[in-house]
């Protein structure tokens, strides 16, 4: 992705070490307690852009020093990472200023991106990175520990920076479905339905956010943001965090009435929609 000439969006918020856990020298903490590795990266990926409350106050109080000394990357290589994250939150905001007039009416409000490490408070109380990205509708920010990148390349083998970007994008479509109403009505219709029929509803809004990420990407693609295989990267990313792909790969066999995010098939098949049309029309779901 062409991205290093990008506008930087004014609407990151730094929060990395303050706070939570430091990087290196143990194990993480999973929710729950128990077994690290692979299930710590089942938890992330399936709780994807998912709603955070399921995991969220299982850590311990956040500890936050805001006069404390200035964060220190670790790393030339997460600096350059923020400063991705930073490049594509301002191409969305791009983006969806010029769309979401047209398509909803009103002007678009931008979210804050809040950048932690290990664990974060946010209006929808305390989260552990193990979330993974996360969206809370309760203050409209979305909430990414930079060392998920690292996991959807390495554990994933959802490598590339289109890849990470398409994170991002479908995080910032679950801000759109806030705006527009959408999320309170799924949460409402949820509470008046059975376990099975509620996953159902998440999943079609899971993959309405991947439909809208798509819409943003055929605005890249447009402005020649795109490099060879930067579709193929997302493509890949969005196939590798199906729930069906994430459960055989976790246990050996899937379970699809607790699937709420939707099939490696149906993520790409909906981001693809998005990617190919550029069209929110071309996004509804929930038919």
């Amino acid at each position: 992705m062409r991205w290093k000439t990008g506008r930087r969006s004014r609407n990151i918020e730094d929060r990395r070490g303050m706070g939570g856990y430091r990087r290196g020298g143990g194990s993480p903490m999973v929710v729950g307690g128990g077994g690290l590795g692979m299930v710590v990266v089942a938890i992330i990926i399936a709780l994807l852009g998912g709603d955070p409350t399921i995991l969220l106050d299982a850590a311990a109080p956040v500890s936050q020093d805001p006069y404390g000394a200035p964060y220190e990357a670790p790393s030339a290589v997460e600096d350059e990472l923020a400063d991705f994250t930073s490049v594509v939150l301002a191409d969305t905001e791009d983006t969806w200023n010029r769309i979401f007039p047209q398509e909803f009416g009103g002007a678009y409000r931008e979210p804050t991106l809040v950048l932690f490490t290990g664990v974060v408070q946010s209006a929808c109380g305390t989260a552990q990175s193990a979330v993974g990205p996360f969206y809370c509708p309760a203050d409209q920010q979305v909430y990414i520990d930079l060392d998920f990148y690292r996991s959807l390349q390495n554990q994933l083998g959802a490598p590339g920076d289109f890849a990470q970007a398409y994170v991002i994008a479908h995080e910032v479509g679950h801000h759109i479905q806030n705006l527009i109403g959408i999320s309170s009505q799924v949460r409402a219709a949820q509470s008046r339905m059975s376990q099975t029929d509620a996953n159902r509803l998440s999943v079609a809004q899971e993959l309405q956010a991947d439909c809208l990420a798509g819409v943003w990407a055929n605005s890249a693609g447009r402005r020649n943001l795109l490099e060879a295989g930067d579709v193929e990267e997302s493509l890949n990313a969005a196939s590798q965090i199906g729930d069906d792909t994430l459960q055989r790969n976790q246990r050996g066999y899937v379970t699809p009435d607790s699937f709420t995010h939707g099939t490696s098939a149906q993520r790409v098949e909906w981001f693809r929609r998005g990617l190919e049309s550029g069209d929110v029309d071309q996004c509804d779901t929930f038919r």
